[in-house]
């Protein structure tokens, strides 16, 4: 799937994939809650900025830019897994 169509469930456990953790440790909310998403953000340097209507995030460590999102964790966490696991994730069956 497309890093850039990533949500919910499926972005959530991209990001655990890229943090280097394999499997669902614990139900983490890291594209929804900002205790989980805001550390990742200051660590991989990721600036959120607002366009129009939408959420726009880059990473000036990784260099990985406009990936953009509904929201700023969303735009900020589909950012950072494109950062580490490119722009297209193979997701598991179990995730839509």
């Amino acid at each position: 799937m497309k890093t850039s169509e990533l949500t919910g469930k499926a972005l959530n456990w991209a990001v655990q994939k890229a943090e280097g953790l394999d499997g669902w440790l614990a139900p983490v909310n890291y594209c929804g809650q900002w205790e989980f998403g805001g550390p990742i953000i200051e660590r991989n340097l990721i600036t959120i900025f607002r366009r129009d209507e939408e959420w726009y995030a880059y990473s000036s460590l990784s260099g990985t830019m406009d990936y953009h999102g509904d929201t700023p964790l969303i735009a900020a966490m589909r950012c950072y897994v494109a950062s580490k696991l490119g722009d297209e994730v193979a997701l598991p069956e179990e995730l839509p």
